[in-house]
């Protein structure tokens, strides 16, 4: 399943069509999300949204192939231009034209082949990304190799600029998409409607996991629950009751729903819910077993059939050496690369902070890192001198923050020139030495300093595994606003699931957060 959601989802989709009555529910349930009469489905344009949505991205890939090879091959060699081969060995391919139509159809094919539009992949994470990635490039690694079996002369500049082009650009073209596709869902819309099946604990579980990304596009229409009849809500939510497990057939035509999750499997047993799969139409409706275990990421996740048993192994998290060496690699080049790109930048804001009132240019502050060590984190000054002074003084007036970190949204340490640089994390430049020097990282956990150590639980020492990082996923989803808890958890996942696309997706969103900040006290 997504990021964000319940983590580690074994989904199965079986068939079926029969229906049950819906005699013993109320006229009209009504939910968060509106309300549906009784006895009639959701409209087909609702239902069928994941087809409007495929067949979109298939039509931007199409466009987005074409120009690129096409207009490769234009600018680089120009039309009808003859390919170097034995015209015997592949008759069909003479000309770059010929060529150009070969890798959009296969291009086409191995996008669909991978599912990069599957409904299961789009909206968050990164696999969509990756599978995108992964497919073009293994695309033209056969093309390099048939070219060389075949004794084709292809032009190297022309596959040298279609693939990174066609790459980057299908990689935008599906951020787009995204974008747009995250916007309708706020609003409710291109969403899997979900009836959740299982304990009354299981399931509101479950609903307040979803419900924390409504990107990830499931809303809950209704629940099932052992040993309950139709009420008006769950018990502390707004979830309707739809009855018992008994129910769900009649339940999934009463709410229009169409995707059925199994939040606990104690009260069903293996022949109700696989009688409950049956239930279900093919390709229209879906079956998703959801464990209690969270913030779990794909790749640590692996399902295995063992005499019709569906065993779900969740690996331990595992930091090899070759992937500290790839991330330590990623440290130093991208700091560097960074460093020289923003040198004008560092020399504006140098002198900017010079001349505000107090010393030093560059803060110094004690931070705990990787393994527990103390290192010295570097920033920008953006606080009068004296600030650490009047942290005792300013805690009773904290309105920001949570229990263990110290936030005030107008904190009157804050110098103006510094409001303008946490504004737009220009204080935290300088944090790129600590990373080219190896006591930070451009992704990881935040750096805590010793007070806010001291009150850690033991499992939040878990932090300490990966070194601290300038952006992570406390600062693209939150910051300041997060709970401590919402604030462990996100560190915890990241320690737990690293992955280079991981923080290549947490560097994009921290770009793109920096040039249009929205809460500015962290």
């Amino acid at each position: 399943m997504a990021e964000g959601t319940v983590s580690g989802v074994v989904e199965a989709v079986s068939a079926g069509t029969s229906r049950a009555s819906t005699a013993d529910f109320p006229a009209v349930v009504r939910t968060a999300t509106g309300s549906v009469p009784s006895g009639r489905a959701v409209p087909n344009g609702a239902r069928n949204w994941r087809a409007r949505y495929a067949r979109a991205l298939r039509i931007t890939d199409f466009v987005i192939i074409v120009g690129v090879v096409f207009g490769t091959q234009l600018g680089w060699l120009g039309f009808h231009t003859q390919v170097a081969m034995p015209v015997q060995t592949w008759p069909g391919v003479s000309s770059y034209t010929a060529l150009s139509c070969l890798i959009v159809l296969s291009w086409l094919l191995a996008l669909a082949v991978a599912d990069t539009r599957s409904a299961r992949v789009i909206g968050v994470g990164p696999v969509e990304y990756q599978r995108v990635f992964n497919s073009s490039v293994m695309l033209f690694g056969l093309i390099a190799i048939a070219a060389f079996l075949l004794q084709v002369e292809a032009s190297r500049g022309y596959l040298l600029i279609a693939l990174p082009a066609g790459v980057l650009l299908l990689l935008l073209g599906r951020y787009l998409w995204r974008v747009w596709l995250r916007a309708k869902r706020r609003k409710g819309e291109y969403s899997a409607r979900v009836l959740l099946v299982g304990s009354e604990r299981s399931v509101k579980h479950t609903a307040d996991e979803l419900r924390r990304s409504r990107s990830a596009g499931y809303i809950v229409a209704g629940a099932c629950i052992p040993a309950h009849r139709s009420a008006e809500v769950l018990d502390g939510s707004d979830i309707p009751v739809m009855g018992g497990v008994s129910s769900v057939e009649s339940a999934l035509k009463l709410t229009g729903a169409d995707t059925v999750v199994i939040t606990s499997t104690d009260e069903l047993g293996p022949t109700r819910v696989k009688q409950i799969s049956w239930t279900l139409e093919a390709g229209k409706q879906h079956l998703v077993l959801a464990p209690s275990i969270t913030d779990i990421a794909g790749p640590r996740i692996h399902t295995r059939p063992v005499a019709g048993l569906p065993l779900m192994h969740v690996e331990t998290p595992r930091f090899s050496p070759a992937q500290r060496f790839v991330k330590r690699m990623m440290d130093i080049f991208g700091s560097l690369f960074m460093l020289l790109l923003l040198s004008p930048a560092f020399l504006v804001i140098s002198l900017l902070v010079l001349f505000t009132p107090g010393r030093p240019v560059i803060y110094k502050q004690a931070r705990i890192g990787r393994h527990g060590r103390e290192f010295r984190m570097w920033k920008f000054r953006s606080m009068i001198p004296d600030a650490e002074g009047m942290l005792q003084s300013l805690l009773d007036a904290q309105d920001h923050g949570n229990r263990v970190q110290f936030k005030m949204k107008n904190d009157p340490r804050i110098t103006p020139i510094g409001r303008v640089l946490r504004k737009y994390s220009l204080d935290e430049l300088p944090q790129l030495f600590n990373v080219l020097g190896g006591s930070m990282s451009l992704v990881g956990p935040r750096p805590p300093i010793q007070r806010e150590v001291e009150q850690y639980d033991d499992h939040v020492h878990r932090r300490f595994l990966v070194k601290p990082g300038i952006t992570g996923l406390w600062q693209v989803s939150g910051r300041s606003s997060l709970s401590w808890d919402d604030s462990v958890r996100l560190d915890l996942s990241y320690v737990e699931n690293w992955s280079v696309m991981s923080d290549l997706v947490i560097l994009f969103k921290t770009f793109k957060a920096a040039l249009v900040p929205g809460d500015t006290t962290g």
